[in-house]
This record gives structure tokens, C-alpha cells and sequence, in this order.
């Protein structure tokens, strides 16, 4: 790594770590006030408060980190420009590209940050955080038990359909399974259960009988064969698949897309069962979309900082942040705008995912072309 990368990695990254803490500090304190009257209904002590904000630390870093990373970006652009810096750097010939490098370098790692966050901590500290105040809601409850009842799974794919009387979200025990199935001749075939539960060979059903329901109506029902327990090897339906659903079924509208957190691994699970188009089809198709364009912003941020930050020359460093402002501000406006649209099919799903990180790329290389 040569010196000047170095150097410009250090005069960013000292701010950035002082940016993000600000803003953490700054949203745990807001957050803590509007829900001090939730703390307190729910009688959380003071260590389950900070459990509570610890447990939504990752929740809280996507939300920020962005943020943080383009005042940081402005700010130490500022001050090189004031210093005359960028301009020795360019005189030596170093082009604005070369410098760059290393911002977006740092951008990449953030942008991982923000995806590995979103897909694998983010939906595991949210339910932890929901589960730590529900604790406190039903203290009779065994709070190692979280049950979903009345759980539906629609099986496009394999043409089956399973209703679950109640279904545990952690052990993944299921009380009533009943699945059906259509058979070729035309007759409906149903396995029912009194309780299920998942075992490394797949589905274990307890309490088992299967009922043939013939075509055509006026036909008679028979049961072919019961048994206390039987592996259901040909159910390839898993855990996760129906955990997926039920996440799913939570989505309604738009305004959901930015709450529910669906990882993309779920997202892609629940399409792969659910071939046909349905009405959710264009919120899950845009809601995907927008988690893999969302690593990017870290990105776009390199792009939009360089023009503003590098023609800064001596003016305040206050104006870093009247630029960072404007830019979140229009930013969000336009992320709200384009999302609603894609969620209902106005705009194509990947677009309305996708359209901010392309117009602000574009003006962002625009600006740099021109000061270049």
C-alpha cells in the first residue's frame, strides 16, 4: 500500500469511526426517549434496556452507517481541498480516479458490512429484540417457546398444501399437520397428524392417518392406513421454507418492505415454492431487488462525496454537511418514491430497487467528469 493511500485512509477513517458513533449515540438516545413509556410498561431493568439496544446494535448500524460514511467522505475531502492537498496530489500526477481508489475500497467493505448485517444478523437480533420484550408480556409463558398459530404453506412447486394447527418458530414442532396433495387419477390424498416435528431424516409425524377424498362429488372418503409414527421422507418442504411463509405473510403493502427484515436466502426460498404470480409477487421481487442494491449505496457514496467534497476549496467544512443533508434528503425522497411504485407494479421490481443507486451513480460520475 503506497503512503498517500495510507494517509488518506487514515484522515477517513478517523472521522468515520467518530461519525458513527455520534449517530449511534445520537439515535439510541432519541429511540430511549420514545420508548421509555414501552420500557416502562413492560418493567425492563436497566441491564435488559441495554440488552435491548445491544441486541438492535446491527439494526441500527445499516441504518447509519451510510450516513456516517458520506459526512465522514465530505468532511476529510474538505479538508484536503482547504489544505491544498488534492491539488498537490494532482500536480504530482495523481489523477482524481487514482485517489479514489482507496474510498472506494473502504465503500466495498462497507457495503459487505451492510449485506452480511442485513442477511444473517438483522432478522435474528430483531426477533431476539421482540422476544426479549414479549418475556416480560406473557412471564407465564415459557420464554424458550414462540409459537405461530393457524400456518399456512403453499407448495407450487409440488402441488401441496399444508395447514398447521400451531407451529413452533424455534423447535419447529408442529401441532395438527395436515397435508394434501392431488394424486393423477384426480383424487385428493391427506396425511394428518396430531403433532410433527423436524429431525435430521426430514419430517417426523406422530399420531398418523392417511384419508383419500375420490373425484367427483357424493364420493366417500376412506382412510387407507394409520400409524403411531412415520418419517415423512417424501415431504421435501423444510423448516425454513415454512418459516418463510410465514414472514411473507406478514408483507401487505409498501410500507412493510423497510420493517419486515427477509433476508435474501428467505426470499429466494419462498419464490422457489411459489412458481405462479400472486399478489405479493412484485413487493417480494422489489423487496429483493432492494437488498442487494442496498451494499451498493456505500458506493454511491464515493461517487456523490468526490465532486462536492474535492471542489469544497475554502469555504467552511459546515458545508460538507449542508452538502451530506441535501444528498440523504433527496436520496430518501426518491428511494420512498420509486419503492411504492415498485412495490405495486407501477415500475418494474428491480428498477424501483435500483433507480436511486443509478441516478445518483450517474450524477455523481457526471460531476467528477467534469472537475476531473
Amino acid at each position: 500500500m503506497r503512503l498517500m493511500d495510507r494517509y488518506l485512509l487514515r484522515e477517513l477513517l478517523i472521522p468515520l469511526g467518530y461519525c458513527l458513533a455520534g449517530f449511534l449515540v445520537f439515535w439510541l438516545s432519541w429511540d430511549l426517549l420514545s420508548s421509555l413509556e414501552t420500557f416502562q410498561r413492560y418493567r425492563l431493568s436497566r441491564l435488559e434496556i441495554a440488552q435491548y439496544y445491544l441486541i438492535s446494535a446491527p439494526e441500527l448500524v445499516v441504518t447509519v452507517l451510510p450516513v456516517a460514511f458520506l459526512l465522514a467522505l465530505l468532511y476529510a475531502l474538505s479538508n484536503h481541498t482547504r489544505h491544498n492537498e488534492l491539488t498537490a496530489f494532482r500536480a504530482a500526477g495523481v489523477s482524481l480516479a487514482r485517489l479514489s481508489v482507496p474510498y472506494l475500497a473502504v465503500g466495498l467493505v462497507l457495503g459487505g458490512v451492510v449485506f452480511a448485517l442485513n442477511e444473517w444478523w438483522v432478522p435474528e437480533s430483531t426477533a431476539r429484540a421482540e422476544a426479549l420484550l414479549q418475556r416480560h408480556q406473557a412471564p407465564t409463558d415459557n420464554p424458550g417457546q414462540r409459537w405461530e398459530t393457524k400456518v399456512g404453506l403453499v407448495n407450487s412447486r409440488d402441488n401441496r398444501k399444508w395447514l398447521i394447527a400451531a407451529f413452533n418458530l424455534q423447535s419447529y414442532d408442529m401441532v395438527n399437520p395436515c397435508v394434501e396433495w392431488i394424486r393423477p387419477d384426480g383424487s385428493r390424498e391427506v396425511t394428518e397428524a396430531e403433532r410433527g416435528e423436524w429431525s435430521r431424516r426430514g419430517w417426523v409425524f406422530w399420531g398418523v392417518r392417511q384419508v383419500v377424498y375420490p373425484p367427483g362429488r357424493g364420493a366417500e372418503p376412506r382412510v387407507t392406513w394409520t400409524t403411531n409414527r412415520m418419517v415423512m421422507t417424501e415431504f421435501t418442504e423444510t423448516p425454513d421454507q415454512i418459516l418463510s411463509e410465514i414472514q411473507v405473510s406478514r408483507l401487505r403493502h409498501f410500507r412493510q418492505v423497510r420493517k419486515v427484515h427477509l433476508p435474501v436466502r428467505v426470499i429466494l426460498s419462498y419464490r422457489r415454492l411459489h412458481v405462479d404470480r400472486t399478489e405479493q409477487t412484485d413487493l417480494l421481487d422489489t423487496l429483493l431487488h432492494t437488498r442487494l442494491a442496498e451494499p451498493w449505496t456505500c458506493l454511491v457514496v464515493v461517487l456523490m462525496a468526490l465532486p462536492f467534497g474535492a471542489r469544497a476549496g475554502q469555504r467552511n467544512v459546515l458545508v460538507g454537511v449542508a452538502s451530506s443533508l441535501v444528498i440523504c434528503f433527496s436520496y430518501f425522497v426518491l428511494q420512498q418514491l420509486v419503492l411504492a411504485l415498485g412495490t405495486r407494479g407501477v415500475l418494474s421490481p428491480w428498477l424501483g430497487a435500483w433507480a436511486p443507486n443509478l441516478v445518483f451513480a450517474l450524477t455523481g460520475f457526471g460531476l467528477t467528469w467534469r472537475i476531473r
